[in-house]
């Protein structure tokens, strides 16, 4: 009887955890998808499709929005590593301020300004290193 009882206590405990974790993972999604990612993932899309002809662009553009859900799993399953539930949560309401929509919305733009200026000072560094190696 006591075996029956452990049992079912442990399938109890381990339901939980699975829906407190299937829980995070979907809060977690909520916050990617929150902070602009999912604009830059349908602008990848577009520009990776690019060459597509337009009679396949329909047919390419749903299949490629199909690999989403888990491209933001592994992401989710990335920031979950790095924070708990409640930053998350914390996190989320952050990013239905206004403040959290106007980062959301310029993220993008301000990621690819900061790459192109961080290649430009990676090249100015190499050269001075360059300099340096003769």
């Amino acid at each position: 009887m006591k075996k029956i009882l452990f049992v079912s206590i442990f399938m109890v405990a381990m339901a939980t955890q699975a829906q407190e974790n299937a829980d995070f993972k979907t809060e977690t999604v909520e916050f990617l998808k929150l902070t602009g990612a999912g604009k830059a993932f349908e602008s990848a899309i577009d520009q990776i499709g690019y060459n597509v002809p337009e009679a396949n662009k329909e047919v390419y553009t749903k299949e490629a929005m199909g690999t989403l859900d888990a491209l933001y799993a592994k992401m989710a399953d990335l920031y979950m590593s790095e924070f708990t539930q409640s930053e998350i949560k914390e996190l989320i309401v952050f990013y239905h301020t206004d403040l959290g929509k106007k980062l959301a919305e310029k993220q993008l733009s301000l990621t690819q300004k900061g790459m192109s200026f961080g290649q430009t000072w990676g090249m100015e560094v190499s050269q001075i290193a360059q300099k340096y190696t003769e």
